[in-house]
């Protein structure tokens, strides 16, 4: 039985402190009432010894997905002001009786969460396996608001702000994959697109009421924390975790570039690189596209594969140089669409993006 420890309602009661939260979020789940309480204990003097009091952290942190014998968990968690403000699963097991498991586990894990404000919640009867993933994605969502925490990411004064083009991982749906590609300038986005959505059948008609909603949604939130839009559920949920993905990465470069804007415009001006993206399949053959980056622009462009024989000879021969130019002009992926050579240009679109992420823009 679990007992209610008078030190974790102290950390509770003054959360808005780095050692509060430190200490908040790095208790783990434990069998051991009293080594649980020492492992608080100590992370809470480490955070005091090095005089980090007066952080705060805020924002959103989605946890490692977590494998289990019925499919996998992965938990996010919005924080503000060092208190966790929502819980949800981004996956969960579905399919058979997984589904009436979840939709009974997860709601009351979720609910949990807030009001404990730890990841020491409880299992749910008749649903030990989703409940023991949803800790472990839990703790891992904790561990990196802790590290925010640690590392002073989240204060406003001095810190790094993301910016640049970040494309979110692809999630598979029941009607095809969704992947998201956002801007991000001064740590805010500006812009939203959808460079994979289902398509074929009604897939049509629900992507091209979905997306462009989407699109706004997360330009307007600035987060992933959207609404479902009505009739696109499915394609709603991938996008909402593709875009989370892309933020996530936006996150980790703003972390990594230590809030000094100038010294990775330096660097990479006096260093030209060569980055070959992903092959991107076509209706018509393979596209690939290499590009030379120097200062942190794309200097050059070219396919190195591209559709071949017959009247694809024609088409590659008339799009591509006009592809390579403009995306030296643009800098980015966000190109026009060579007329009468669509299947190319979307190939060549994915590929450049791929290649973009590689150079780290």
């Amino acid at each position: 039985m679990r007992k209610s420890h008078p030190l974790r309602r102290v950390v509770l009661a003054t959360a808005a402190t780095v050692s509060g939260i430190v200490l908040l979020l790095s208790l783990k789940p434990s069998s051991d009432p009293g080594a649980a309480q020492a492992a608080g204990a100590g992370a809470a003097a480490q955070e005091a010894a090095q005089g980090g009091s007066g952080a705060v952290v805020s924002g959103t942190m989605t946890g490692d997905a977590a494998q289990t014998q019925y499919g996998a968990v992965q938990v996010r968690i919005t924080v503000v002001n060092n208190k966790i403000t929502k819980a949800e699963a981004v996956q969960a097991p579905k399919g058979g009786t997984s589904d009436q498991k979840t939709a009974l586990a997860v709601p009351k894990l979720n609910a949990d969460v807030v009001a404990k404000q730890s990841p020491d919640i409880d299992t749910v009867s008749g649903a030990t396996y989703t409940s023991d993933g949803y800790k472990k994605s839990l703790q891992s969502a904790i561990d990196k608001a802790n590290a925010s925490a640690g590392s002073g990411a989240s204060q406003g004064s001095g810190s790094a702000q993301a910016s640049g083009t970040f494309t979110g991982n692809a999630v598979q749906t029941q009607y095809g994959a969704v992947q998201v590609r956002i801007t991000v300038a001064g740590g805010k986005i500006t812009k939203a697109e959808a460079v994979q959505a289902p398509k074929g059948g009604t897939s049509d008609q629900k992507t091209a009421l979905a997306v462009p909603k989407l699109n706004a949604a997360a330009v307007a939130a600035g987060s992933a924390d959207i609404d479902t839009v009505s009739s696109a559920t499915y394609t709603s949920d991938g996008y909402k975790k593709s875009l989370q993905s892309a933020l996530d990465k936006a996150k980790a470069t703003a972390g990594s570039s230590s809030g000094s804007g100038d010294a990775g415009a330096s660097s990479g001006a006096a260093q030209a690189k060569t980055v070959t993206g992903s092959v991107a399949q076509t209706q018509y053959g393979a596209v690939q596209v290499r590009i030379t980056v120097a200062g942190g622009k794309i200097t050059k462009a070219e396919a190195v594969q591209a559709p071949k024989g017959g009247t694809s000879d024609q088409k590659t021969a008339l799009a591509i140089p006009k592809l390579n130019a403009a995306a030296v002009a643009a800098g980015s992926a966000d190109i026009d669409t060579v007329s009468s050579a669509t299947f190319t240009s979307e190939g060549y679109k994915k590929s450049l993006q791929s290649a973009l992420d590689q150079a780290g823009g």
